[in-house]
């Protein structure tokens, strides 16, 4: 018999351990979610396509518009998630299209993130993909991203996690690995920060929806007083980053009425932003839609690129901005946040 070399032994250990990693998620899931994992292996051979204009999972009301909701599984050295991805209907064959991430805050999943803001409906209008990586109770009890857990590793993780699940969506579907963006709430959007100053050269803009900036926290003590405004955020880069990479633009919205993460931390935020680009403040404007909470827009640029904006709103608490109603964390007479991230990212795509 032949002797088996170390690599064909690595390959099937490996192998073993995605299976067994598999079957103990079906047996924990929920019947809808088994069958959707089912279509997620680690082969990707396996992975059944969907036909268009139908859903693999029955989405909560408002979650998704024309197009599929297609679940998956991203597998990774700290463990798994599962997320949410909504295609739009019109794809063409062999067409890449832009791909946009959202990450939810605390106390929300995948579809409850994508029914509030109603992504989607824009997703299907202007044809681009949408990411919506979910954290698992088990990593925290209260459903939040690990954003502040730098000193231990475990941010690191779940920021290798949901750059597998991007790796995975633009090998599987028709997303532009060029093109990629991401936006989140809350402890989501300080993932999505921290998501990004390890990995900017992946994404071509950031948003940030009364979140933390990184470099405030590093653990759940730290992230306490930072979340409340009594910790100076680092400077940026807060991690390590590759030489001569630029930082993508950002967005920051902030409710002036958040009582759960001090409006200071959207100052700090793009105050870092630009300090680490060299941009300047311009002339803030104010801006009111109808009978929407009015909103202060102030611009940072350098050699006339605007390289931060920044959304102060007065009467928003700590919620997404003219997010569904129905939903929790949403408030309607916000002005339309998933709007105005679209508007902002489809500018820097351009560029």
């Amino acid at each position: 018999m032949a002797k088996r070399s170390w690599t064909s032994i690595f390959t099937r250990s490996m192998t073993r351990s995605l299976a067994t990693l598999q079957r103990s998620a079906l047996r924990s899931a929920l019947p809808a979610t088994r069958r959707a994992l089912k279509a997620v292996t680690p082969t990707v051979a396996r992975v059944k396509p969907v036909a268009r204009g139908r859903t693999a999972v029955k989405p909560r009301k408002g979650a998704t518009a024309a197009g599929q909701w297609l679940p998956g599984v991203a597998i990774g050295p700290a463990g798994a998630r599962r997320y949410g991805l909504y295609r739009p209907a019109g794809i063409r064959s062999g067409e890449r299209v832009p791909l946009l991430v959202m990450l939810h805050g605390c106390g929300q999943d995948a579809k409850g993130f994508a029914a509030s803001t109603r992504m989607n409906r824009i997703a299907a209008r202007e044809g681009f993909l949408v990411l919506y990586p979910e954290q698992e109770r088990l990593a925290n009890a209260q459903g939040c991203w690990n954003w502040f857990d730098t000193q231990s590793g475990r941010a690191w993780g779940e920021v290798a996690l949901i750059m597998a699940a991007i790796d995975q969506v633009c090998t599987l579907y028709p997303a532009d690995r060029e093109r990629v963006a991401v936006a989140g709430l809350s402890a989501g959007a300080s993932m999505a920060a921290l998501l990004v100053t390890r990995h900017p050269a992946r994404f071509r803009a950031l948003v940030m929806h009364s979140g933390v900036p990184p470099g405030s926290a590093h653990s759940t003590l730290s992230a306490l007083g930072a979340m409340r405004g009594r910790r100076p955020a680092g400077a940026l880069p807060a991690v390590p980053m590759t030489p001569a990479v630029d930082l993508p633009p950002l967005l920051v919205i902030h409710g002036g009425r958040d009582a759960v993460v001090a409006p200071g931390n959207g100052d700090s935020a793009a105050q870092l932003w630009a300090e680490a680009a060299g941009a300047s403040a311009v002339a803030a404007r104010t801006v009111q839609r109808g009978k929407r909470h009015p909103m202060t827009v102030t611009d940072y640029r350098l050699r006339g690129r605007t390289v931060v904006t920044q959304i102060g709103i007065a009467g928003l608490a700590h919620a997404w901005s003219g997010g569904a109603a129905s939903e929790p964390y949403g408030d309607v007479k916000g002005p339309d946040a998933s709007r105005m991230v679209w508007a902002f990212v489809a500018r820097q795509l351009k560029s």
